[in-house]
């Protein structure tokens, strides 16, 4: 795979890298997370006016830099580097590209320039817990039971009433930045069990009927919320009332997974540049920690696991369809990586302030909400009709249906 960069390309991950390096610190995570919001307000304002980044792969059309998955992934391994919490993957990853596909041209000209500026924030909230699902990750969306299924649970769409508007019923947990987004894309159940289909609807933060807790998380710099809608009014995002968005869904998870994956990669990389700066200055018994060949193996086979991560993450920025398996790699790296920092920071790492901890629950947070890693693969392995060829290498019916010696002995026969 040719995983050469352009220049623009480069140059996009140079300026973010020093902004950040400029604006980050030792105390700048825990004053962003303790926020109303859940991130710097006047950091996310740089980030989207002087370098236009939720604009980056928007079309020049609706205000965004016309670029692609590339693009973006490279800008959150950047952030992931940093375990910068802002709202980009909810409103740029997951949000932006659904209103973009699904929603009229009316809507798209509405939203589309307010999220490129920066000035408008989303939030995909889905019914059941499970993101990794809606998004076909994890398994088919196509059923919609995550979103209720016509029974009770999920989240309810009623209408259209006399003024051709939407009401829904329900709530949904675990929203990415729920708490703080200025709009709410919910994906709700819609027409019944008869004419079963999951739909999305556009949801204003002030909205009648509209609740919103913000959760204690475990990862601080990924805030989630409950979302509770009791006869809220909602938009339906396009025009098309008998339209199903699971195909949407999947086509944004596939894009999402990848940027994932990259932001995955960028923090597994930054925990081990962190964790062999340690090493090196760390002395046990008159010689630094690092010169020890038990750790510079440990360190050596978890450089192979980014890198291997890292060039599976290139790979799906380029072709998306390869990003469900591209993010269990990466998360299975984060999560690996992070975990050995903690071990090779001595004592120190195992303290609950030190940041070797935050990289650890960004890398655990994001499994739960994303993975976890054996259904992504599983799933990926499905979608490919891996099972099915495997099944062709099985007994023969008259075979199989012997009992064999071992099972006729342990039967008393």
């Amino acid at each position: 795979m040719d995983a050469a960069f352009t220049a623009e390309q480069h140059e996009i991950r140079r300026t973010l890298r020093e902004l950040l390096a400029r604006s980050g610190g030792p105390d700048a995570i825990p004053a962003a997370v303790r926020t109303a919001e859940g991130y710097d307000p006047a950091l996310w304002r740089r980030l989207a006016g002087g370098l236009g980044l939720p604009g980056l792969a928007l079309a020049e059309e609706y205000g965004g830099a016309g670029c692609t998955v590339t693009e973006l992934a490279l800008a959150c391994e950047e952030t992931g580097r940093a375990l910068l919490p802002t709202p980009l993957l909810a409103t740029a990853v997951l949000a932006a590209p659904l209103i973009d596909a699904l929603g009229t041209p009316d809507q798209r000209a509405a939203l589309l320039p307010r999220i490129a500026a920066g000035t408008l924030t989303a939030a995909l909230a889905v019914p059941g817990g499970s993101l990794a699902t809606a998004l076909g990750l994890t398994g088919d969306n196509a059923d919609g039971a995550w979103a209720g299924g016509g029974r009770a649970g999920g989240i309810q769409a009623r209408g259209p009433g006399e003024d051709g508007g939407r009401r829904l019923y329900g709530e949904a947990d675990r929203v990415l930045d729920g708490h703080s987004a200025h709009l709410l894309l919910v994906a709700a159940h819609a027409g019944g069990y008869p004419r079963s289909r999951t739909q999305l609807f556009l949801v204003d933060a002030g909205a009648a009927g509209l609740a919103r807790t913000r959760l204690t998380a475990l990862d601080e710099t990924r805030p989630l919320a409950r979302v509770e809608l009791r006869d809220t009014p909602a938009e339906l995002l396009g025009a098309d009332a008998d339209a199903d968005a699971t195909a949407a869904l999947t086509a944004a998870g596939r894009a999402a997974a990848a940027i994932l994956a990259a932001e995955a990669v960028g923090t597994a990389a930054s925990a081990l540049e962190r964790t062999v700066e340690y090493v090196k200055a760390r002395e046990q018994f008159g010689r630094a920690v690092g010169s020890f060949q038990a750790v510079k193996h440990r360190l050596a086979d978890l450089y192979v696991r980014v890198e291997a991560a890292r060039s599976a993450a290139y790979h799906a920025a380029r072709d998306p369809e390869a990003g469900p398996l591209a993010l269990a790699q990466a998360l299975e790296a984060a999560g690996i990586t992070t975990g050995e920092a903690v071990q090779l920071h001595g004592g120190i790492g195992f303290t609950w302030e030190h940041e070797a901890h935050r990289y650890l629950k960004r890398a655990a947070g994001d499994e739960l909400l994303f993975g976890p890693v054996h259904r992504l693969r599983d799933h990926a392995a499905r979608r490919a009709g891996l099972f099915g060829a495997a099944a062709a290498f099985r007994q023969p019916a008259a075979t199989a249906s012997r009992p064999s010696a071992g099972l006729a002995y342990g039967a008393g026969v």
